[in-house]
């Protein structure tokens, strides 16, 4: 939970912008504050200045500015104050985790690569080719490499989380849905804010941005920047060094320019780069009790013993161009844009030190081998180019058409130290890939009469890769391999079609059905296994139903329904009897729950937020089995398959990562203080 205290100028309020202060001196400001409101009649004519409600929310998930409540399908937001609050503490893109229902966010790589699930979906595969069903865009750009979807929050407008698939609009890998960032744009009134924050560990998070006309009314620009440090407070107690384990330090930085010679012309151009060095995800090795779901009782979070080494290195940049020009009923929009990273990520994956066949053997257990590995990817280049044509909110019917093209070149290699013979290099696997994509969309509303709308689009996506993997050098003795190469392709048609109906001037209620998809993945570590893995496309259909309120600018809700059938997903086998990792397609999964996001001003001073969502996934392929391996302790508890040893089929089983239940609130109260602004809580 997030507790602050902080004061607002009145100057400020009108802008939006938040003057935060750091922790030791925000009560002081507060006592000097509220010192300052003790006359009753100030603060009641204070108080009666004030005239608090609802904002209206509006969100782009169709490509086009929309008050959410009419946008037929599951959408929910994170407004530029409570993302202020709640990226405070200096965490990395994971913070969105279950901050909306049916959200969550999980990574094995630490502050680099994030994992997205949204009603259950997603990917738990560590491989940097892996691809995700759940898309992250942001500022109209698909980032599809997992490196690029860490890149950080900071001078956000809103986040919007666009719950289940998207396929029409955004194309490619969005069966379970979109993440989208909006960052704030120039605009030609001067603003800017500053914020820092410290905490425990020597944590210390810098957030700042300026912006504002620099040409007449013709030109303006915008400059953001984030810093985010943390001290080592890991202590390894394999070596004599104390604490040397859990440090980051990152800055990011965007900056973007507005050009508008005239009404019908405009130009945002936008530059931006994040470098991180840090430590890794850190490892612990036997922490559950044998035989049980329990934590081990000696655990400590900063305790931990290792004896390989731990480092991570990441170097991103990029560019986007968005052109618009207005020929009146039309508006013509193309966005290009160039992505590139650099990666290097070492950690020791076993968690401990020592070897069963090597002691001493490390706490809680010994480990059965010794595990240090590293991933690199030396350069990564992504390209994307979209153009499309919309109709200007004409009277009954209103379209949009456009044309997608995408293209990756990507570089992986993998290593293997040999820990116990003082961390030298015996390993070594490189991928190289090059993914293309293009596609054509088009979508179409439909007002049939002044309460009744129906929508419908369709997407027709091409997409082809081509993937070459060698081993150099075997960490088990198996030896050079390669070239292997694989070329997988698709072509899909998605599609969506939706009914909206105004019931009353305060609700609208909705139904939406959609198809989409995820292209073919492929996985080739071949570091430790002598070939390559590969997944079909999975392909998916979903049905929603639900309604949106707002009465009189002091509630909203916004509540979904939904059921989804899943063919062919492609789910990661990590582990079993070998280090490695297998792709693999289930027959079906079914997905059903709901959605209920609600906001409330009771009070000008108060204000309440809620929400919950219920996600029930299973599994539902009887063939489907998968070896769990043989850890001492382990229970396993799937049934055996008969007649193949050492597999146990997972049919009715949950996926992965898929909590079933999510919930969040929050709550904000104010005080005016006369001539001043407010103190907040």
């Amino acid at each position: 939970m997030n507790t602050r205290w902080l004061v607002r100028s009145r100057s400020l309020v009108r802008s939006r912008r938040l003057v935060r202060f750091p922790r030791l001196v925000r009560f002081g400001i507060l006592g000097l504050a509220l010192a300052a409101t003790a006359v009753p009649d100030a603060w009641a004519q204070a108080t009666r200045s004030v005239q608090a409600e609802l904002e209206e929310v509006i969100v782009t998930a169709q490509k086009r500015e929309q008050n959410v409540k009419d946008v037929p399908s599951s959408v929910a937001t994170l407004s530029d104050e409570k993302l202020d609050v709640i990226n405070s503490g200096a965490q990395d893109i994971r913070l969105l985790s279950a901050r909306v229902p049916s959200l969550y966010v999980e990574s094995s790589f630490g502050r680099t690569f994030p994992r997205f699930y949204i009603r259950g979906l997603g990917n738990t595969d560590f491989d940097l080719n892996a691809s995700q069903p759940v898309s992250l865009v942001y500022d109209e750009v698909v980032l599809e490499n997992p490196i690029l979807k860490g890149f950080p929050i900071f001078d956000l407008d809103r986040v919007e989380v666009l719950r289940g698939p998207q396929g029409t609009l955004f194309g490619r890998n969005t069966p379970a849905g979109i993440v989208k960032f909006e960052s704030r744009k120039p605009t030609f009134e001067t603003d800017g804010f500053a914020r820092v924050s410290y905490g425990r560990f020597d944590t210390v998070q810098f957030e700042g941005a300026v912006g504002g006309p620099l040409y007449e009314d013709k030109v303006a620009g915008r400059v953001s920047v984030l810093y985010q440090a943390q001290d080592d407070w890991v202590n390894n107690s394999f070596t004599s060094k104390s604490r040397p384990l859990g440090n980051y330090d990152e800055f990011a930085g965007r900056a973007q320019l507005l050009i508008k010679p005239n009404d019908e012309f405009s130009a945002l151009l936008n530059v931006h780069m994040r470098e991180l060095d840090g430590t890794a995800r850190l490892f612990h090795a036997n922490i559950v009790e044998s035989g049980s779901d329990e934590l081990h009782p000696d655990f400590e979070r900063d305790e931990m013993a290792i004896d390989g080494q731990n480092t991570q290195q990441v170097l991103a940049r990029g560019a986007v161009a968005k052109l618009e020009y207005d020929f009146g009923p039309t508006t013509l929009t193309s966005v290009s844009a160039y992505e590139n990273a650099e990666l290097f990520s070492r950690g020791d994956i076993d968690g401990g030190f020592g070897a069963a066949f090597a002691p001493p053997t490390g706490p809680r257990g010994n480990i059965p081998f010794p595990s240090e590995t590293a991933d690199a990817v030396p350069n990564l280049d992504q390209f994307t180019e979209e153009i499309r044509l919309a109709s200007n909110d004409w009277e009954q019917v209103n379209f949009q058409a456009g044309f997608f093209y995408f293209f990756e070149d990507l570089d992986i290699e993998s290593l293997s130290f040999g820990t116990l013979g003082g961390g030298v290099q015996d390993g070594f696997a490189s991928q190289r890939q090059e993914a293309r994509a293009w596609a054509l969309f088009g979508t179409v509303d439909v007002d049939v009469t002044e309460e009744f709308k129906l929508s419908g689009g369709v997407r027709y996506s091409d997409d082809q890769k081509e993937l070459t993997a060698n081993r150099t050098q075997s960490p088990i003795g198996g030896g050079a391999i390669g070239p292997l190469t694989a070329d997988p392709s698709s072509d899909f048609v998605s599609w969506d079609a939706t009914a909206l109906y105004q019931a009353t001037e305060d609700v609208n209620v909705y139904g939406r059905v959609a198809r989409s998809f995820r292209a073919p993945s492929i996985q080739g570590r071949v570091l430790f296994g002598d070939a390559l893995s590969i997944a079909d496309t999975e392909k998916i259909i979903s049905y929603e139903g639900g309604f949106k309120t707002q009465f009189q600018r002091r509630a909203r809700a916004n509540v979904s329904v939904f059921y989804y059938q899943m063919d062919d997903q492609q789910l990661t086998a990590v582990g079993g009897t070998q280090n490695f990792n297998t792709l693999l397609n289930a027959d079906k999964t079914t997905g059903v729950g709901f959605e209920a996001d609600i906001e409330v001003r009771p009070h000008d001073q108060v204000w309440v937020t809620a929400g919950a969502s219920y996600n029930k996934t299973e599994i539902d392929d009887p063939s489907l089995g998968v070896a769990p391996g043989a850890a001492p302790g382990l229970t396993v508890l799937d049934p055996a398959v008969p007649g193949n040893p050492g597999v146990v089929s997972i049919n009715g089983n949950l996926l992965p990562n898929a909590p079933e239940w999510v919930f969040n609130g929050t709550l904000r109260a104010s005080a005016p203080v006369r001539d001043a602004g407010e103190v907040f809580l």
